[in-house]
């Protein structure tokens, strides 16, 4: 019998771990942690997966999950391993446009849907689809629409698979014959540019990404406690939790993502993956109390920082020993002031915090450093099942995304572009032949997209995307990522985009953080009607030419912003400006802003 890794995990956990806690979820009636045993948890999927057998879901069929986080996302999930069906989850605010395409794409005949909003938009799609043949609901209080007479509750779903025992023979019988190279997942990238495309990711995918994580996080053991916080659509989240669940630690899903914050001072994680805007909105908190804080209070904080930085930087990180007065000045601003707000975002028990998906502004990364907080950075695509490399502890580098896994190959294509090879590679694109002969090169490697250098001691940096670098009238290029990165760490920029392709000279609609911006107009007596009326005012613009002054000083001249529009509405998913994973859409930004864009290069 040839068992893919992920058909039997929960089940060979279950048998170890028995009536132990595997997952954990808000009950939002009680305002209550609930928990689900391993045993709970196995008897879930295996119900999942009769169920689905009665449904008809035949073999390598395409199934979706168009839902927020749940533990329902993780039984269909191992359900449908376990019958050798094919996931693919959907991201939750996806659009009716972004449905439609996928079910089509895809061939989706069942649509598992969370809570009214994904229902509704289903109902939509099945209206106007010969494909979608029944859409199941996870939420109880979803109302169904009367003239709809197939969609069905879980519950009632999960009752099909104890009508006849032969539905349990035939997932025993599928077991049997499975092979690590079925396709486990298809992901479909939330594409800044051009068409989705669906990314083909077998067992051996995942199976080779469990392997190797074991390897390296070695202080990873099932005593972990971690939050499910970005969407299980996200390879990252999705590869971690699989990782997770593989090492035996309890899984806390965090159903509503505005909670997040109220769910880690619940909880109390050890581990949590996370995007590096979580910990940019963590150092603009800080930076806010700080500039908040007067007298002697500030002074320590600020040389809290300065000596975090000096002992765990400029010391630890380089393989020196700090004297014995840094040590025991350190100390003493841990016990007093780094402890203090760890436990206030409630990461005082943190073994690790996982951190990738966009570049880390440089100013963050020393600031979550200095403060010991445990963060670990990686780089890795959906592409790649998340990870093509990390840092670990005793292998930080300030800018680095850490070193490979053992398991990756990799080597640097023309315009140093990072090509990789290797077991967690994906086996290609869903249906997108052209696709696949432009992500490959003849030879097998997979074209990244990604610019960078690896230094003598194989740690690895990124540099550009290099589908984004932008060449000015001037014939000058622009990397716009390294100056949003750069600006967005002001704690009065929310967002930025560059604006610098076939122009002139480089320019930025920003999007400020309104909060502050009307704070610092309280504070200096500036009078205005609305937030319109503020952003346009000639001492609020004038502060936000000389913060970007400053925070552009490191670029060479031709990448300055010399122009930017201060914004009254953020950037948005609804009007086709941020992917699902919250990156900026550049193209439409060109359409949607294309006058104010003009404004700033008017003579």
């Amino acid at each position: 019998m040839n068992e893919a890794h992920l058909l039997l995990l929960v089940k060979r956990q279950a048998e170890k771990y028995q009536d132990r806690v595997a997952l954990k979820y808000r009950n939002y009636q009680t305002e209550q942690w609930e928990s689900i045993s391993w045993n709970e948890f196995e008897n879930a999927i295996a119900r999942t997966a009769k169920s689905l057998i009665a449904l008809g879901v035949q073999t390598q069929e395409n199934i979706g999950v168009f839902s927020q986080n749940k533990p329902e996302c993780f039984y269909i999930d191992f359900g449908a391993f376990r019958t050798r069906a094919v996931n693919i989850p959907l991201y939750a605010t996806s659009s009716e446009t972004q449905v439609s395409y996928i079910v089509g794409d895809a061939g989706i005949r069942f649509l598992f849907v969370g809570e009214q909003y994904q229902y509704n938009v289903a109902r939509t799609v099945q209206t106007h689809s010969s494909l979608l043949e029944k859409i199941i609901i996870f939420d109880k209080k979803v109302k169904i629409a009367p003239d709809d007479t197939c969609s069905i509750y879980f519950e009632d779903f999960l009752k099909l698979g104890e009508q006849d025992p032969d539905y349990t023979v035939e997932v025993e019988k599928r077991c049997a014959i499975s092979s690590s190279s079925d396709i486990a997942n298809i992901l479909y990238t939330s594409g800044t540019t051009g068409e989705s495309k669906g990314v083909i990711l077998p067992h051996t995918c995942f199976e080779g990404a469990i392997r190797e994580h074991k390897r390296r996080l070695y202080t990873f053991t099932d005593k972990d406690v971690v939050i499910n916080f970005l969407p299980l659509t996200h390879i990252f989240e999705r590869a971690w939790s699989f990782y997770c669940l593989s090492v035996g630690a309890t899984l806390c899903v965090n159903l509503v993502p505005q909670d997040i914050q109220r769910s880690i001072k619940e909880i109390h994680p050890t581990a949590m993956c996370s995007v590096p805007r979580f910990w940019e909105k963590v150092y603009a908190g800080v930076l806010e109390k700080i500039d908040e804080t007067k007298g002697i209070k500030k002074i320590l904080m600020l040389d809290a920082i300065r000596i975090g930085k000096q002992h765990n930087i400029d010391c630890l990180m380089n393989g020196k020993t700090p004297s014995l007065w840094l040590r025991m000045k350190y100390k003493f601003y841990d016990k007093v002031i780094f402890s203090l707000l760890k436990k206030t975002l409630g990461i005082e028990n943190a073994n690790f915090f996982p951190t990738a998906g966009a570049p880390i502004p440089i100013a963050v990364e020393e600031f979550v450093h200095s403060v010991g907080i445990p963060m670990v950075a990686g780089y890795g695509l959906t592409e790649t099942t998340a990870t093509v490399s990390c840092e670990f502890f005793g292998e930080h580098r300030i800018g680095s995304v850490g070193k490979l896994l053992p398991s990756i190959e990799l080597k640097f294509g023309e315009d140093n572009e990072i090509l990789l090879r290797g077991d967690t590679v994906t086996a290609g694109y869903y249906k997108k032949e052209q696709a696949n002969l432009d992500g490959f090169t003849t030879d097998g490697w997979f074209r990244t997209g990604d610019a960078g250098y690896m230094d003598s001691d194989g740690y690895l940096f990124l540099t550009d995307r290099i589908k984004d670098l932008f060449k000015t009238s001037n014939g000058k290029f622009i990397a716009p990522q390294a100056i949003e990165t750069k600006l967005v760490t002001d704690k009065y920029i929310d967002q930025i985009s560059i604006i610098a392709d076939e122009r002139k000279y480089v320019s930025a609609l920003i999007v400020p953080e309104y909060k502050m911006v009307e704070q610092y107009a309280h504070e200096h007596n500036i009078q205005f009607a609305n937030i319109q009326d503020l952003l346009k005012h000639p001492e609020i613009l004038k502060l936000f030419t000389t913060r970007i002054e400053v925070l552009q000083q490191e670029f060479a001249h031709y990448e300055h912003i010399k122009k930017f529009t201060l914004l009254a509405n953020p950037f948005s998913m609804e009007r086709g400006e941020l992917t699902n994973t919250l990156k900026i859409k550049r193209k439409a930004l060109l359409v949607n802003y294309a006058r104010e864009i003009a404004a700033m290069y008017e003579e």
